[in-house]
């Protein structure tokens, strides 16, 4: 594969699309699964587990840490693989020492920094865990204090509570049942030793210590933000519940976050129509394909928050409606919509409604029939980029009018226009608005080779004809050039 260049342009689709998309595996569950297969007896293979920056670097500390795990390559998805771990029922074989700790790196990807930390307490002795100078910056402070609880030396080496960090680990206890409270997600039973931990700055600390609770036998009380409601903590307690213990097969379902872009991006483009026979009015009438872009596979197992991502764009709702009358507009335009009866958006919480998608339905929001409020973004603070305030600021440079009071964002009706987008190094702002460039002219994306985090060959998908992509042309915005799809992975 080539480099990815620094600055592409997305061109508009001109013409109807009609396509079936695979996405890649879950982020989030791939990276579940690889800690539970290691602590599990026997070999587990992942199927349709996700390959990106953020699943590799769990996989490399894996190996790092001495577990055996083989790849091989998935018939289906490019960007996904079968993966096979070898686990040792809660045994960790490699160590390091104070003087020369074991060296774990972990890139930008919070949730092997997360998880990652907890399951090294079971090990014996050093390691160090340290990451990309943004990953340094990303809350780890309420982690660390409950493993601290559960009697762990844990050393953060600027005093600030976040990696760069030492922990030393002093193995699975010995003669400890925890017992696994199918009901709320905790572990309890005879000598097991107790912490509690905060949701509020992210789900992830409690997922990382109940993952590794059974083979610590630790009791994880989880506190803060909708703390037995988090869909990610939810998500945590599903999969254990699911996981075979013993070694087996288990299915890594596909991201519904990732497919998100291709649900929006199907109400975006303009739809085919089609001629049917009306027995009301004895005349062919024409009618639209309901879903020109389908997800394969979506998500129904109630796990991801985003699954619900498509209810979001109702074509009843406010959004969905003005969505539909941008695609009729450009058809015929005398078409307006004041006389369309539509249900006014009700607002749309980063804690109760979606997950990382509402990343995506932000971007698509100018499109709406009336303003739409974001609410309780605060955790989009401290991942990958400051998202609320790049949100803003990108939406603004395209001519949308949003604004940011305190954690919510409203973003009202606006006519956009094109502009260079800043990405922040992160994938989920080059993947959204990328799939605005489908329907505004005009829009770059720089530093796109960033959505290697989770989605290498996002472009591809979209350049890749019909039906197994878009068929969009992208340009190297230096030259005009329209890259090939060899071009387009990023790497």
């Amino acid at each position: 594969m080539t480099t990815l260049t620094n600055l592409l342009e997305i061109v508009p689709l001109d013409k109807p699309v009609r396509a079936e998309i695979t996405v890649p595996g879950s982020k989030s569950i791939t990276n579940r699964a690889l800690i539970l297969g290691a602590l599990a007896e026997g070999q587990t293979t992942l199927r349709g587990a996700l390959w990106s920056e953020d699943t590799q670097m769990m996989v490399e500390a894996l190996r790092t840490l001495g577990f055996e795990v083989k790849l091989e390559q998935d018939a289906q998805e490019f960007s996904n693989r079968t993966i096979t771990v070898s686990g040792l029922g809660g045994n960790i074989p490699n160590a390091g020492t104070e003087e020369k700790p074991l060296d774990l790196f972990v890139g930008n990807a919070g949730t092997a920094a997360r998880f990652l930390a907890a399951f090294v307490c079971l090990g014996r002795g050093v390691y160090r865990l340290h990451g990309v100078p943004r990953m340094h910056e990303r809350p780890q402070a309420e982690l660390f204090a409950a493993l601290q609880q559960l009697g762990y030396e844990v050393r953060a080496e600027n005093g600030n509570g976040r990696l760069p960090a030492r922990i030393i680990g002093a193995g699975p206890p010995l003669g400890i049942q925890p017992r696994f409270d199918l009901g709320i997600g905790k572990f309890t039973g005879q000598g097991a030793r107790n912490c509690s931990v905060s949701i509020e700055k992210s789900s992830q600390f409690a997922s990382a210590l109940l993952l590794c609770a059974r083979a610590g036998g630790w009791n994880v009380a989880v506190e803060g933000e909708n703390a037995e409601e988090s869909a990610y903590v939810r998500m945590t307690v599903e999969i254990i519940k699911t996981f075979p213990r013993a070694g087996g097969s288990f299915q890594i379902e596909p991201d519904a976050s990732s497919g998100s872009y291709f649900v929006a991006a199907g109400r975006l483009v303009e739809h085919m129509e089609y001629l049917e026979y009306s027995e009301q009015f004895g005349v062919p009438v024409s009618t639209q394909l309901v879903k020109p872009v389908s997800v394969r596979g979506w998500p129904h197992s109630g796990w991801q928050a985003d699954e619900n991502f498509p209810e979001v764009l109702s074509p009843i709702g406010a959004l969905g409606m003005g969505l539909q009358l941008a695609d009729a507009a450009k058809r015929d335009k005398s078409f307006t919509a004041d006389s369309l009866p539509y249900i006014k958006n009700l607002p749309i919480s980063r804690i109760r409604s979606l997950g990382d998608s509402i990343m995506t339905a932000i971007v698509l929001a100018p499109f709406s029939l009336d303003a739409i409020q974001f609410t309780d973004l605060g955790r989009l603070r401290v991942q990958e980029c400051e998202r609320v305030a790049a949100l803003r600021t990108e939406l603004t440079r395209c001519g949308a009018r949003v604004l940011e009071e305190g954690d919510t964002l409203t973003v009202y009706p606006s006519a956009l226009h094109g502009a260079e987008i800043e990405t922040y190094n992160d994938h989920r702002m080059a993947m959204c608005f990328a799939v605005l460039g489908l329907k505004i002219p005009g829009v770059k994306i720089r530093n796109p080779a960033c959505v290697k985090k989770t989605f290498p060959n996002f472009f591809q998908k979209l350049a890749t004809p019909p039906p197994d992509g878009l068929g969009a042309r992208i340009l190297d915005a230096a030259t005009n050039r329209q890259l090939t799809l060899q071009e387009l992975f990023a790497e």
